[in-house]
């Protein structure tokens, strides 16, 4: 089953001093390690991109928008714009992996309850296998800690997606 990797979000606007995401150092080099391997066994990567208003930090067209240089995509890389939670919202995401048969994904990135949560269920919903990288995604603390949010969500996406640890996480060519 043919597979990719799908990278949410993991722009500088999340990683701005005084409010860097939960882990990101973390989440960065786990994300790389995913990347790399991705990338030697030829498995296609996505970058999604969140287009937020005028004003927000991840405004289009703005520092913040750009994807982070640790995980600069390369140029075989595709790269979908999208302004909801859902990758797949009003995006030419389905369209690309259909294109390409891809039939499963694993998922990596920022923010862990909206983007993340939103697009491994929609993923689920239309047929696509899914894989959570557990400790490779993240948010910051809101009513509870970060670390609670990603625990609870790794355990009620086990309902849409096979959670496993990034290093479990193997690609097939």
């Amino acid at each position: 089953m043919k597979e990719a990797l799908l990278v949410l979000d993991v722009q500088n606007g999340m990683f701005q001093e005084g409010n860097v995401v939960y882990k990101g150092d973390r989440l960065l080099q786990s994300l790389k390690d995913l990347i790399n391997r991705a990338r030697s066994n030829k498995t296609p990567i996505f970058y999604i991109q969140h287009n937020a208003p005028t004003g927000k930090p991840l405004e289009y067209g703005t520092k913040g928008w750009e994807i982070h240089p640790d995980i600069t995509p390369n140029a075989q890389d595709v790269i979908i714009q999208k302004t909801t939670p859902d990758s797949f919202f009003h995006t030419t995401l389905h369209e690309e992996l259909k294109k390409q048969g891809i039939k499963h994904l694993v998922i990596a990135g920022i923010q862990t309850e909206a983007c993340v949560d939103t697009t491994v269920r929609r993923a689920f919903s239309m047929e696509y296998k899914v894989t959570l990288a557990s400790d490779t995604h993240t948010t910051w603390d809101s009513n509870i800690t970060a670390q609670q949010i990603i625990n609870h969500h790794n355990g009620v996406l086990r309902w849409f997606a096979d959670v496993y640890p990034s290093k479990d996480i193997t690609f097939v060519s």
